[in-house]
């Protein structure tokens, strides 16, 4: 999936790369109070520190703000994932031990990722199926350490099994920051992450055993 250019007028990357992470920064703090229809770019470069001017030397439209702002948390999301998540091992201790930092990385990033699924449906319809296909590639991951507990002889599931509960390891972080005003009143951080990684665990070995 190719990924959609946002045109600057800038040419120097180092500067373009440090006014959009301002520009990203300040958005993420007002479409969380606002939303994104009802924030305005002079409200979005006031909160960057410079000019309504400025930002639009750095983007043409609204809307490449809010994809920007997407396509980053994404790739934060992922790059966090990829370095703290070990696929290759196989066992009940390196899965229950990649939800545990999954979720910790949703706990990192609450605010931003909530922003992102409250705003990723106002993307145009040639920026949205790009950010998506982030997701399903994050859902991958959790698909490949299933396969391999599941090759290891570990968990005995099929292949649309794995696939269901790569999605449901994936929803059950992202419910951390959805629900987080009533979650937080009944557990901890990591009183979640042990129950979840429970429930999950009894799901397949039953599946297991039947």
């Amino acid at each position: 999936m190719k990924k959609r250019e946002v045109i600057a007028s800038v040419k120097d990357e180092k500067l373009v790369k440090k006014r959009r992470n301002q520009m990203i920064k300040g958005a993420i703090s007002l479409f969380k109070q606002k939303g994104f229809h009802q924030t305005t770019t002079r409200e979005i470069a006031k909160a960057s520190g410079f000019s309504i001017g400025t930002l639009y030397e750095y983007i043409r439209k609204k809307e490449d703000i809010l994809y920007l702002v997407c396509d980053r948390i994404y790739d934060e999301v992922r790059e966090r994932m990829e370095k703290d998540i070990e696929t290759h091992h196989g066992t009940i201790e390196s899965f229950k031990l990649a939800i545990a930092r999954y979720f910790r990385v949703i706990d990192d990033l609450q605010d931003e990722v909530l922003v992102m699924y409250q705003e990723v449906k106002s993307l145009s319809k040639e920026s949205l199926p790009y950010v998506l296909n982030k997701e399903i590639q994050m859902v991958a991951m959790f698909e490949n350490i299933l396969q391999t507990c599941v090759d290891n002889g570990v968990f005995q599931l099929t292949e649309e099994e794995i696939k269901l509960f790569a999605h449901d390891i994936f929803v059950l972080g992202q419910m951390w920051a959805f629900r987080r005003w009533a979650l937080k009143k009944l557990y901890t951080l990591d009183e979640y992450v042990e129950l979840q990684t429970e429930l999950l665990l009894k799901g397949i070995m039953k599946k297991r055993s039947s």
